[in-house]
Protein backbone atom coordinates (compact mmCIF):
# COMPACT_ATOMS: atom_id res chain seq x y z
CA UNK A 1 0.00 0.00 0.00
CA UNK A 2 1.39 3.00 -1.04
CA UNK A 3 2.27 5.46 1.75
CA UNK A 4 1.66 9.53 1.91
CA UNK A 5 2.22 12.48 4.18
CA UNK A 6 -0.47 14.53 4.04
CA UNK A 7 -0.25 17.65 5.92
CA UNK A 8 -3.43 19.53 7.07
CA UNK A 9 -5.21 16.97 6.53
CA UNK A 10 -8.17 18.03 9.45
CA UNK A 11 -9.51 20.31 7.31
CA UNK A 12 -11.74 20.99 4.31
CA UNK A 13 -9.83 20.49 1.41
CA UNK A 14 -7.36 18.18 3.30
CA UNK A 15 -9.74 15.81 5.13
CA UNK A 16 -11.58 15.16 1.80
CA UNK A 17 -8.15 14.30 0.36
CA UNK A 18 -7.48 11.62 3.06
CA UNK A 19 -11.11 9.99 2.55
CA UNK A 20 -10.68 10.50 -1.14
CA UNK A 21 -7.28 8.49 -0.50
CA UNK A 22 -8.06 5.91 1.69
CA UNK A 23 -10.88 4.79 -0.74
CA UNK A 24 -8.48 4.89 -3.42
CA UNK A 25 -6.47 2.55 -1.77
CA UNK A 26 -3.46 5.03 -0.78
CA UNK A 27 -2.24 4.69 3.10
CA UNK A 28 -2.00 7.82 4.56
CA UNK A 29 -0.27 9.60 7.74
CA UNK A 30 -2.05 12.70 8.76
CA UNK A 31 -0.54 15.38 10.31
CA UNK A 32 -2.46 18.26 11.41
CA UNK A 33 -2.15 21.06 14.23
CA UNK A 34 -5.86 20.93 14.76
CA UNK A 35 -6.48 25.07 14.75
CA UNK A 36 -10.14 25.78 14.99
CA UNK A 37 -10.09 24.76 11.20
CA UNK A 38 -9.12 21.40 11.68
CA UNK A 39 -11.72 19.17 12.61
CA UNK A 40 -11.43 15.58 13.47
CA UNK A 41 -15.58 14.93 13.04
CA UNK A 42 -14.97 15.55 9.25
CA UNK A 43 -12.53 11.97 9.56
CA UNK A 44 -14.96 9.75 11.70
CA UNK A 45 -15.11 7.37 8.64
CA UNK A 46 -11.31 6.50 8.76
CA UNK A 47 -11.55 5.66 12.80
CA UNK A 48 -9.30 2.56 13.31
CA UNK A 49 -9.27 1.75 9.60
CA UNK A 50 -5.85 0.74 8.97
CA UNK A 51 -5.41 3.25 5.80
CA UNK A 52 -5.22 6.35 8.02
CA UNK A 53 -2.72 7.42 10.80
CA UNK A 54 -3.65 10.89 12.42
CA UNK A 55 -0.92 12.84 13.76
CA UNK A 56 -1.73 16.30 15.89
CA UNK A 57 1.38 18.38 14.89
CA UNK A 58 2.96 21.74 13.33
CA UNK A 59 4.23 21.13 10.03
CA UNK A 60 6.78 23.87 11.58
CA UNK A 61 8.25 20.71 14.46
CA UNK A 62 10.86 19.51 12.48
CA UNK A 63 12.00 16.69 14.53
CA UNK A 64 8.33 15.50 14.53
CA UNK A 65 8.28 16.02 10.99
CA UNK A 66 11.71 14.31 10.34
CA UNK A 67 10.75 11.51 13.01
CA UNK A 68 7.23 10.84 10.82
CA UNK A 69 9.36 10.67 7.62
CA UNK A 70 11.90 7.71 9.24
CA UNK A 71 8.80 5.89 10.64
CA UNK A 72 6.71 5.48 7.70
CA UNK A 73 8.58 6.20 4.84
CA UNK A 74 6.11 7.99 2.61
CA UNK A 75 6.41 7.74 -1.30
CA UNK A 76 5.39 11.54 -1.39
CA UNK A 77 3.94 14.72 0.49
CA UNK A 78 1.21 16.74 -0.05
CA UNK A 79 0.84 19.52 1.50
CA UNK A 80 -2.37 21.51 2.22
CA UNK A 81 -1.49 22.65 6.07
CA UNK A 82 -2.42 26.68 5.69
CA UNK A 83 -4.15 29.61 7.13
CA UNK A 84 -6.38 30.60 4.18
CA UNK A 85 -8.94 32.76 5.53
CA UNK A 86 -9.05 36.22 4.10
CA UNK A 87 -10.81 38.30 6.72
CA UNK A 88 -8.68 36.39 9.74
CA UNK A 89 -5.08 37.82 7.56
CA UNK A 90 -6.93 41.25 7.42
CA UNK A 91 -7.09 40.76 11.08
CA UNK A 92 -4.31 39.17 12.16
CA UNK A 93 -1.31 38.35 9.45
CA UNK A 94 0.99 37.11 11.55
CA UNK A 95 -0.26 33.55 11.92
CA UNK A 96 -0.51 33.45 8.17
CA UNK A 97 3.43 34.05 7.47
CA UNK A 98 4.15 31.44 10.72
CA UNK A 99 2.08 28.87 9.34
CA UNK A 100 2.34 29.49 5.47
CA UNK A 101 5.87 30.55 5.12
CA UNK A 102 7.84 29.58 8.13
CA UNK A 103 6.15 26.14 8.54
CA UNK A 104 6.28 25.51 4.43
CA UNK A 105 9.79 26.10 4.79
CA UNK A 106 10.58 23.85 7.65
CA UNK A 107 8.42 21.03 6.19
CA UNK A 108 10.26 21.43 2.78
CA UNK A 109 13.91 21.34 4.51
CA UNK A 110 12.76 18.02 5.94
CA UNK A 111 11.24 16.76 2.73
CA UNK A 112 15.02 17.74 1.18
CA UNK A 113 17.05 15.86 3.81
CA UNK A 114 14.48 12.48 3.78
CA UNK A 115 14.54 12.27 -0.12
CA UNK A 116 18.35 12.53 -0.38
CA UNK A 117 18.73 9.47 2.22
CA UNK A 118 16.34 7.67 0.21
CA UNK A 119 17.47 4.29 -2.21
CA UNK A 120 18.22 5.44 -5.79
CA UNK A 121 14.41 3.59 -6.99
CA UNK A 122 12.63 5.71 -3.99
CA UNK A 123 14.50 8.72 -4.67
CA UNK A 124 13.11 9.15 -8.06
CA UNK A 125 9.83 8.39 -7.73
CA UNK A 126 9.13 10.33 -4.39
CA UNK A 127 7.47 14.12 -4.95
CA UNK A 128 6.32 17.04 -2.90
CA UNK A 129 2.97 18.42 -3.68
CA UNK A 130 2.17 21.31 -2.23
CA UNK A 131 -1.29 22.88 -3.07
CA UNK A 132 -1.67 26.18 -3.38
CA UNK A 133 -4.33 29.36 -4.19
CA UNK A 134 -5.35 31.00 -7.36
CA UNK A 135 -5.11 34.02 -5.12
CA UNK A 136 -1.35 34.46 -5.70
CA UNK A 137 -2.38 35.71 -9.25
CA UNK A 138 -3.98 38.95 -7.66
CA UNK A 139 -7.48 40.46 -9.80
CA UNK A 140 -8.99 40.15 -12.89
CA UNK A 141 -10.44 42.53 -15.42
CA UNK A 142 -13.45 41.29 -17.21
CA UNK A 143 -11.58 39.12 -19.99
CA UNK A 144 -8.89 36.35 -19.55
CA UNK A 145 -8.03 33.33 -17.04
CA UNK A 146 -5.13 32.96 -15.10
CA UNK A 147 -2.50 30.76 -16.00
CA UNK A 148 0.80 28.66 -15.15
CA UNK A 149 2.63 31.85 -16.04
CA UNK A 150 0.57 34.83 -15.30
CA UNK A 151 2.65 37.24 -12.96
CA UNK A 152 2.19 36.58 -9.26
CA UNK A 153 0.43 39.52 -7.59
CA UNK A 154 -1.08 38.79 -4.14
CA UNK A 155 -3.65 41.45 -2.72
CA UNK A 156 -4.33 40.14 1.00
CA UNK A 157 -2.02 39.07 3.74
CA UNK A 158 -3.36 35.43 3.35
CA UNK A 159 -2.76 35.89 -0.62
CA UNK A 160 0.81 36.79 -0.01
CA UNK A 161 1.75 34.44 2.47
CA UNK A 162 0.81 31.91 0.05
CA UNK A 163 2.65 32.87 -2.71
CA UNK A 164 5.79 33.26 -0.62
CA UNK A 165 5.46 29.72 0.05
CA UNK A 166 4.94 28.98 -4.25
CA UNK A 167 8.39 30.55 -4.56
CA UNK A 168 9.73 28.48 -1.74
CA UNK A 169 8.80 25.34 -3.13
CA UNK A 170 10.02 26.67 -6.58
CA UNK A 171 13.76 27.74 -5.25
CA UNK A 172 13.74 24.14 -3.41
CA UNK A 173 13.10 22.60 -6.45
CA UNK A 174 15.76 24.57 -8.67
CA UNK A 175 18.19 24.72 -5.85
CA UNK A 176 18.42 21.38 -4.39
CA UNK A 177 16.55 19.16 -7.12
CA UNK A 178 13.93 18.45 -4.84
CA UNK A 179 10.54 16.76 -6.91
CA UNK A 180 8.02 19.08 -5.91
CA UNK A 181 4.84 19.57 -8.16
CA UNK A 182 2.58 22.57 -7.03
CA UNK A 183 -1.34 23.45 -7.97
CA UNK A 184 -3.19 26.33 -7.73
CA UNK A 185 -6.54 25.85 -7.42
CA UNK A 186 -9.88 28.14 -7.86
CA UNK A 187 -12.70 28.57 -5.00
CA UNK A 188 -13.50 25.47 -3.72
CA UNK A 189 -16.62 24.30 -2.22
CA UNK A 190 -18.89 21.19 -0.81
CA UNK A 191 -18.89 18.84 1.82
CA UNK A 192 -16.89 19.77 5.22
CA UNK A 193 -16.74 23.03 4.49
CA UNK A 194 -15.77 25.35 7.53
CA UNK A 195 -19.01 27.72 7.83
CA UNK A 196 -17.54 30.83 7.82
CA UNK A 197 -16.64 30.42 3.73
CA UNK A 198 -19.24 31.63 1.99
CA UNK A 199 -21.20 29.02 0.45
CA UNK A 200 -21.58 27.13 3.96
CA UNK A 201 -22.28 29.72 5.81
CA UNK A 202 -24.94 31.18 3.52
CA UNK A 203 -26.91 27.58 3.42
CA UNK A 204 -26.68 28.06 7.55
CA UNK A 205 -28.02 31.45 7.60
CA UNK A 206 -30.92 30.90 5.03
CA UNK A 207 -31.63 27.91 6.47
CA UNK A 208 -31.94 29.53 10.02
CA UNK A 209 -34.12 32.85 8.25
CA UNK A 210 -31.14 35.11 9.63
CA UNK A 211 -29.94 38.23 7.05
CA UNK A 212 -27.48 37.07 4.30
CA UNK A 213 -24.60 39.09 4.25
CA UNK A 214 -23.03 39.73 0.50
CA UNK A 215 -19.85 42.31 0.48
CA UNK A 216 -20.10 45.48 -1.80
CA UNK A 217 -22.29 44.91 -4.67
CA UNK A 218 -22.32 41.27 -4.86
CA UNK A 219 -20.55 41.32 -8.40
CA UNK A 220 -17.50 39.57 -7.40
CA UNK A 221 -16.26 37.04 -9.63
CA UNK A 222 -14.79 33.62 -8.51
CA UNK A 223 -14.53 30.01 -10.52
CA UNK A 224 -16.19 27.19 -8.45
CA UNK A 225 -14.30 23.74 -7.94
CA UNK A 226 -16.11 20.78 -6.45
CA UNK A 227 -13.78 19.73 -3.84
CA UNK A 228 -14.27 16.19 -4.93
CA UNK A 229 -12.79 17.13 -8.25
CA UNK A 230 -10.08 18.75 -7.20
CA UNK A 231 -8.85 15.51 -5.02
CA UNK A 232 -9.28 13.88 -8.21
CA UNK A 233 -6.69 16.47 -9.85
CA UNK A 234 -4.53 16.68 -7.25
CA UNK A 235 -3.82 12.41 -7.45
CA UNK A 236 -3.28 12.76 -10.89
CA UNK A 237 -0.93 15.30 -10.82
CA UNK A 238 0.63 13.50 -8.08
CA UNK A 239 0.90 10.00 -10.53
CA UNK A 240 1.73 11.57 -13.75
CA UNK A 241 2.47 15.60 -13.19
CA UNK A 242 5.88 16.60 -14.45
CA UNK A 243 8.40 17.59 -11.63
CA UNK A 244 8.88 20.94 -11.28
CA UNK A 245 5.67 21.87 -12.91
CA UNK A 246 2.60 24.04 -11.95
CA UNK A 247 -0.66 23.26 -12.53
CA UNK A 248 -3.77 25.10 -12.42
CA UNK A 249 -7.37 23.36 -11.33
CA UNK A 250 -10.60 25.09 -12.13
CA UNK A 251 -14.27 24.48 -11.92
CA UNK A 252 -14.96 26.13 -15.92
CA UNK A 253 -17.58 27.44 -13.24
CA UNK A 254 -17.33 31.33 -13.41
CA UNK A 255 -20.11 33.30 -10.68
CA UNK A 256 -21.16 36.49 -9.48
CA UNK A 257 -21.27 36.11 -5.70
CA UNK A 258 -24.86 37.24 -5.74
CA UNK A 259 -25.54 34.14 -8.20
CA UNK A 260 -24.11 31.64 -5.93
CA UNK A 261 -26.18 33.32 -3.19
CA UNK A 262 -29.14 33.45 -4.98
CA UNK A 263 -28.62 29.55 -6.74
CA UNK A 264 -28.62 28.31 -2.82
CA UNK A 265 -31.64 30.54 -1.93
CA UNK A 266 -33.71 28.66 -4.62
CA UNK A 267 -32.37 25.20 -3.58
CA UNK A 268 -33.61 25.48 -0.23
CA UNK A 269 -36.77 27.52 -1.10
CA UNK A 270 -37.75 23.84 -2.58
CA UNK A 271 -36.27 21.50 -0.22
CA UNK A 272 -36.70 23.71 3.36
CA UNK A 273 -39.18 26.36 2.55
CA UNK A 274 -39.49 28.98 5.58
CA UNK A 275 -42.56 28.15 7.65
CA UNK A 276 -43.87 32.07 7.09
CA UNK A 277 -43.71 31.29 3.64
CA UNK A 278 -40.50 34.02 2.70
CA UNK A 279 -38.70 33.58 -0.30
CA UNK A 280 -35.10 33.12 1.11
CA UNK A 281 -33.36 35.91 -1.90
CA UNK A 282 -35.50 38.43 0.20
CA UNK A 283 -32.99 38.16 3.15
CA UNK A 284 -29.97 39.28 1.12
CA UNK A 285 -28.65 42.01 2.51
CA UNK A 286 -25.76 43.69 1.04
CA UNK A 287 -22.49 45.04 3.68
CA UNK A 288 -19.70 47.45 3.76
CA UNK A 289 -17.42 45.21 0.64
CA UNK A 290 -13.81 43.73 2.45
CA UNK A 291 -10.57 45.50 1.96
CA UNK A 292 -8.38 45.09 -1.19
CA UNK A 293 -11.41 42.89 -2.25
CA UNK A 294 -10.65 41.16 -5.50
CA UNK A 295 -13.00 41.81 -8.57
CA UNK A 296 -12.78 38.39 -10.53
CA UNK A 297 -10.27 35.43 -10.71
CA UNK A 298 -10.60 32.65 -13.53
CA UNK A 299 -8.43 29.74 -13.90
CA UNK A 300 -7.48 28.36 -17.31
CA UNK A 301 -6.92 24.69 -16.71
CA UNK A 302 -6.08 23.59 -20.20
CA UNK A 303 -2.47 22.54 -19.25
CA UNK A 304 -4.03 19.98 -16.41
CA UNK A 305 -6.37 18.82 -19.11
CA UNK A 306 -4.22 18.32 -21.86
CA UNK A 307 -1.25 17.06 -20.25
CA UNK A 308 -3.21 14.84 -17.69
CA UNK A 309 -6.21 14.39 -19.33
CA UNK A 310 -7.94 15.82 -16.25
CA UNK A 311 -11.56 17.16 -16.37
CA UNK A 312 -13.80 17.98 -13.72
CA UNK A 313 -17.00 15.44 -13.20
CA UNK A 314 -19.29 18.41 -11.97
CA UNK A 315 -20.83 21.56 -13.38
CA UNK A 316 -21.63 23.68 -10.44
CA UNK A 317 -25.37 23.35 -10.77
CA UNK A 318 -24.42 19.60 -9.97
CA UNK A 319 -22.36 20.25 -7.46
CA UNK A 320 -23.82 23.19 -5.39
CA UNK A 321 -26.92 21.02 -5.26
CA UNK A 322 -25.17 18.11 -4.11
CA UNK A 323 -23.83 20.51 -1.76
CA UNK A 324 -26.80 21.76 -0.07
CA UNK A 325 -28.37 18.38 0.20
CA UNK A 326 -25.20 17.33 2.19
CA UNK A 327 -25.48 20.61 4.33
CA UNK A 328 -29.20 19.51 4.94
CA UNK A 329 -28.62 15.93 5.81
CA UNK A 330 -25.52 16.42 8.10
CA UNK A 331 -26.86 19.30 10.29
CA UNK A 332 -25.37 17.64 13.47
CA UNK A 333 -21.67 18.08 12.14
CA UNK A 334 -22.58 21.72 11.41
CA UNK A 335 -23.98 22.22 14.60
CA UNK A 336 -20.82 20.87 16.37
CA UNK A 337 -18.80 23.54 14.34
CA UNK A 338 -21.08 26.06 15.41
CA UNK A 339 -21.15 25.42 19.30
CA UNK A 340 -17.12 24.56 19.04
CA UNK A 341 -17.98 20.58 20.37
CA UNK A 342 -16.20 19.44 17.46
CA UNK A 343 -12.96 20.83 19.33
CA UNK A 344 -13.70 19.83 22.88
CA UNK A 345 -13.50 15.73 21.84
CA UNK A 346 -10.78 14.28 20.02
CA UNK A 347 -10.83 11.07 17.89
CA UNK A 348 -8.80 7.97 19.13
CA UNK A 349 -5.85 7.66 16.48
Amino acid sequence: MRTLLVTGGAGFIGANFVLHAVNHGLRVINLDKLTYAGNLDTLAPLQNHDGHVFVQGDIGDRSLVTSLLVKHRPAAIVNFAAESHVDRSIDGPAAFIETNVVGTLGLLECARDYWRGLADAARDTFRFLHVSTDEVYGSLGADGKFTETTPYAPNSPYSASKAASDHLVRAFHHTYGLPTLTTNCSNNYGPYQFPEKLIPLVIQKALAGEPLPVYGDGKNIRDWLFVGDHCSAIRRVLEAGRIGETYNVGGNAERENITVVKTICALLDTHRPLTDGRQRESLITYVKDRPGHDRRYAIDSSKLQRELGWRPSQTFESGIAQTVEWYLAHQPWVQRVLDGSYRMERLGA
